[in-house]
C-alpha cells in the first residue's frame, strides 16, 4: 500500500481531528547555565483539532500530563516535575485552548490560553500548516506545526540560581514547539 500525500496552500478538510499522539510531539527547550540548550519533550499529550469552513474560525485545544515531561535525566526530570516547577502532582495538567487564528502576512498565528501550575495567560505561536495525506487503512490525516517562547516566570516557574560569573542557570524563556499530526473523524 502506498500514502497519498496532498499539500495543499489553504486549509485541511474540515472536520473534527484527533490528536495522534504516537505522531506528535511537544517540547520545550531551555537555556542551560547560558550556553547550552535542553529539550524536555511531553510523552503523553491528546487533543482536538476543529477546522472550520473559515479558517479563522477553526480551534485547537492540547493537554499535556505534566508528569510526562522528560528530558533524559532522572534527576532533571524529577526537578521539573516538582513543586519547583511544573508541581505534577498539584496540577497535573498544562493546557492550551486556542482564542484566535488568523493570517500574519505570508504567516498564521495561533493565540490561545496556555494553562501552567494552575495560571492561565495567553500565548501565541507561529502556526504552519504542513498538509494532508491518507494513511495506508484510509485514514485522512493532517499536520501542522507552531512554535514559539514563552516567559516561564508568567506561569510561576520562578525557581533558578544566580550563577558566580553573571547570568542564571535556567534561561527565563522556554521556546515552545508543537508537531501535531491529526486523524480526521467520521
Amino acid at each position: 500500500m502506498t500514502t497519498e500525500r496532498t499539500t495543499r496552500t489553504e486549509a485541511p478538510a474540515v472536520g473534527t481531528y484527533l490528536l495522534d499522539p504516537s505522531h506528535s510531539d511537544l517540547r520545550i527547550v531551555a537555556r542551560h547555565l547560558m550556553v547550552s540548550k535542553v529539550t524536555g519533550t511531553f510523552g503523553e499529550i491528546t487533543g482536538t483539532i476543529e477546522v472550520a469552513d473559515n479558517p479563522v474560525d477553526s480551534r485547537v485545544e492540547i493537554v499535556a500530563e505534566a508528569a510526562s515531561v522528560t528530558t533524559g535525566t532522572s534527576d532533571r526530570d524529577n526537578h521539573l516535575r516538582s513543586p519547583d516547577f511544573l508541581d505534577a502532582e498539584k496540577y497535573p495538567e498544562i493546557t492550551f485552548r486556542s482564542t484566535a487564528i488568523g493570517p500574519n502576512g505570508q504567516d498564521w498565528k495561533l493565540t490561545g490560553d496556555l494553562t501552567i501550575r494552575g495560571v492561565t495567560k495567553p500565548a501565541t505561536f507561529d502556526l504552519v500548516y504542513e498538509g494532508d495525506a491518507t494513511d495506508p487503512y484510509g485514514n485522512r490525516k493532517t499536520a501542522f506545526t507552531a512554535s514559539g517562547q514563552i516567559d516561564r516566570e508568567a506561569w510561576g516557574l520562578i525557581w533558578n540560581v544566580p550563577l558566580e560569573g553573571g547570568g542564571v542557570l535556567v534561561s527565563k524563556h522556554f521556546k515552545v514547539e508543537f508537531d501535531a499530526q491529526g486523524v480526521l473523524q467520521a
